[in-house]
């Protein structure tokens, strides 16, 4: 594998985990938001994520993937939780239906803090990594010294 595989692999994790967090983010500051565009309280989003492959002849000996080298992952796009949103009693509230509830995001801060854990220790696994190759590559441009 060459040094600059290894930076784009890193790098597209890097980038894939960053969008991660930033739709987590998005997600908690949304989180009581009861009134969106399509009407009804917002509904949390979440990535979705593809390997990136590599079926070239090199790639052919690997066993994953029906023969293709894993080269990074791909985000395929942010896509909508289809849970049904949380039910809230609260008369006062100006969105409140005939019952006095209030739907509520399906977005629960636990979970998305969880999974913001989750995603900032991919990052910085990615970084590792990255950091990793680097130090590779420095300490063979020293042996030809």
């Amino acid at each position: 594998m060459s040094v600059f595989k290894a930076f784009r692999i890193s790098a597209s994790g890097l980038t894939a985990e960053r969008l991660r967090m930033d739709t987590i983010a998005n997600n908690l500051a949304n989180a009581n938001t009861t009134r969106s565009v399509n009407g009804g309280p917002y509904q949390r989003q979440v990535p979705v994520f593809a390997p990136i492959l590599d079926r070239s002849m090199h790639g052919a000996s690997s066993p994953i993937h029906g023969g293709a080298k894993g080269q990074g992952v791909q985000v395929v796009g942010v896509v909508s939780d289809p849970s049904p949103p949380r039910l809230v009693y609260d008369p006062q509230h100006p969105d409140a239906n005939a019952d006095g509830y209030v739907e509520m995001p399906n977005v629960h801060v636990v979970k998305e803090m969880v999974d913001l854990i989750t995603a900032t220790r991919a990052y910085e696994a990615n970084i590792v990594a990255l950091n990793s190759a680097k130090s590779m590559a420095q300490k063979a441009l020293e042996i030809g010294r």
